[in-house]
């Protein structure tokens, strides 16, 4: 049964891929399903930079719980914050292209991170700057950690 590549990609969007690689493979390129490859492509784009700001999120998340909730600094927050940078510098790694759009990906990453960080901490909204005060340089300095070290952090950043 051979389906035309249009129904193929409503039904089995495996198998579409499949057909679409052996088509781009063998230079058949009058064949292609066009629409729904530009569709794709332009989807896998947009999913990379949403995977950007999320990281970005859980890492401003992070940071201002460190900075704004001293006493309840953790171990657990420190490696979140050293997870998040490493996969950041990983996606930047793979798509150089993003680097410009950086302090965009970070205003658009701070309201959620906002809310992220009033939501485990049982803080207010209020609490947090209503803008973000981060710079990129810090946000991805692996040793910046935002507020003053305390002493009682030490055994956390090892």
């Amino acid at each position: 049964m051979n389906l035309p590549l249009e129904n193929l990609y409503e039904t089995d969007f495996y198998a579409w891929t499949q057909k679409q690689v052996q088509l781009l493979r063998q230079g058949e390129l009058n064949n292609l399903d066009i629409e729904n490859l530009i569709e794709e492509i332009d989807s896998l784009g947009k999913q990379e930079r949403r995977e950007l700001v999320n990281r970005l999120i859980v890492l401003i998340a992070h940071l201002l719980k460190w900075e704004y909730q001293t006493d309840r600094r953790s171990r657990s927050w420190y490696l979140t914050i050293r997870e998040q940078r490493s996969a950041i510098r990983r996606l930047l790694k793979e798509s150089p292209s993003f680097k410009p759009y950086l302090p965009e990906a970070i205003a658009d990453s701070y309201e959620d991170a906002v809310i992220l960080a009033a939501k485990e901490t049982g803080m207010k909204l209020r609490d947090f700057p209503t803008e973000v005060s981060y710079t990129w340089e810090e946000v991805e300095n692996p040793d910046f950690l935002p507020g003053i070290i305390l002493d009682s952090d030490a055994d956390l950043l090892n």
